[in-house]
């Protein structure tokens, strides 16, 4: 009986120990939250920390719709893209084979598909002018979710495999023109 109650006893201390951890971090800014991601270098931490940082993010996109400002809105909902992009980026060098190491991929995956009902809510709601860069933002979302996707179900029936991306630095070929003679 003296067993079951330190474990009682144990168990209850935790759970004192991270809800008060859980209330103590709860009150944390967005540009906290934003700096502490900035800073984290582990792949799977950046991954799991976009979760709170980007509810933090919709928390204020929609106080600034709810205030009339869709250019902040829009402005917060691209730095949720990059945010995402940075995360997936750095989740693949730490773990290129999403099918094996799915940690990372999946709060990913998660989190994009909050994101664009997030910003689909934010484009029904935006006056015209606003639209064309969160679309942008809708469309980039979308290619990272496929992307995450893929990489944890690599080897889907039916599905052709996504194309190597070009490097930002290459420049299209040139090719000479025919040197064919006309009739």
């Amino acid at each position: 009986m003296g067993t079951a109650a330190q474990a009682l006893g144990l168990a209850l201390s935790l759970l004192l120990t991270f809800s008060s951890a859980r209330t103590v971090n709860s009150g944390d800014t967005l540009e906290e939250l934003q700096r502490r991601f900035d800073n984290e270098a582990d792949g799977v931490n950046k991954a799991k920390m976009l979760g709170k940082l980007g509810d933090a993010q919709f928390l204020r996109e929609r106080e600034a719709v709810k205030a009339g400002d869709f250019s902040t809105a829009a402005l917060i909902m691209e730095k949720y893209r990059d945010n995402v992009r940075a995360a997936l980026d750095a989740v693949k060098k730490a773990h290129p084979d999403g099918e094996r190491h799915p940690n990372g991929y999946k709060q990913l995956e998660m989190h994009i598909e909050g994101g664009l009902r997030e910003v689909q809510d934010l484009l029904t709601a935006a006056p015209e002018p606003y639209q064309p860069p969160l679309e942008i933002v809708k469309a980039d979302l979308l290619e990272l979710d496929k992307e995450t996707l893929h990489r944890l179900f690599p080897r889907r029936p039916g599905e052709k495999p996504l194309p190597p991306k070009p490097p930002a630095d290459a420049t299209p070929a040139v090719t000479p023109p025919s040197q064919e003679k006309q009739p």
